[in-house]
């Protein structure tokens, strides 16, 4: 497995477990600065290696009249913010070639969100940043077939790719965790992170919609994760979920953060010390 590194921070076997946190998407500097703030904090006490995350827009929304964010001059100048105030490493999702030049200024890992991870000439250009990709598999991949992706990033001379398994789609709405993914991928030869509040969406359901997430099954899907063997966990969380405008209904609330944190740690440290991840 190739280990991956995002400035101090070493992602791969043999090295503790890793955060991607924060929320759903941009909301205004105030609640994302009081997010990475908490976290940060959090992390530091339990010896957690954290990456900020927060997407500046978030294009797969499933009404055009729902929020997607402040867009991107203005969620990268609030990126760079948690870069230079709080000293956070930060990722968010870049859905456009476009994107990338200006993206890649402020970003320390650059995320193609799962619908785009077959989107070749994306992925292309986020490799030749050199910055860290972090590739979300599609809900339509088999894990295997994610190599191809992986080989895309490789050709730009740039190794620095994650995988992050998000689910698989299980019928129309529903997505299911296949934990046989996550060696699977890290078979390509890519530490791979585990996104468990994404899986818990029920798609078809607006995500505001208490209806549209089952967040109270996020902490066993993150201890099965962990028991697996993924080298880090994704978490998307908020301080007041039921007020967030996107993602409301599958963010973990920021105070079960701790609790949560502490279990996945010690399974992910337990099963590390056995040579496993």
């Amino acid at each position: 497995m190739n280990e991956v590194k995002v400035g101090d921070i070493r992602i791969g076997k043999g090295n503790p477990l890793v955060l991607i946190a924060g929320p759903c998407v941009i909301e205004g500097e105030a609640v994302v600065l009081e997010i990475a703030k908490d976290l940060k904090a959090l992390c530091k006490e339990l010896g957690i290696p954290l990456i900020f995350k927060a997407s500046y827009e978030k294009d797969n929304r499933g009404s055009e009249k729902s929020y997607n964010g402040p867009g991107l001059k203005e969620g990268l100048k609030i990126l760079a913010k948690v870069k230079e105030m709080v000293g956070l490493p930060v990722l968010s999702d870049v859905h456009r070639m476009e994107d990338v030049d200006q993206a890649k200024e402020v970003l320390d890992v650059i995320q193609i969100p799962a619908f785009l991870c077959q989107q070749t000439s994306l992925l292309l250009k986020a490799g030749e940043t050199g910055r860290v990709v972090n590739i979300k598999k599609g809900q339509f991949v088999a894990p295997e077939n994610m190599a191809g992706a992986v080989k895309k990033i490789h050709s730009t001379g740039n190794r620095q790719v994650l995988l992050t398994e998000r689910g698989t789609c299980f019928g129309y709405n529903k997505l299911i965790s296949d934990f046989c993914s996550i060696p699977i991928m890290q078979g390509i030869g890519c530490p791979v992170i585990f996104d468990a509040t994404h899986v818990v969406r029920n798609y078809g359901i607006p995500s505001e919609d208490p209806k549209g997430g089952s967040p109270q099954y996020v902490p066993h899907l993150s201890r099965a994760a962990m028991a697996v063997g993924c080298n880090g966990l994704f978490l998307e969380t908020h301080p007041r979920p039921a007020e967030a405008l996107c993602d409301a209904s599958s963010m973990v609330p920021l105070n079960e953060m701790e609790g949560l944190l502490r279990q996945t740690k010690a399974i992910h440290d337990m099963v590390r010390g056995w040579g496993i991840v």
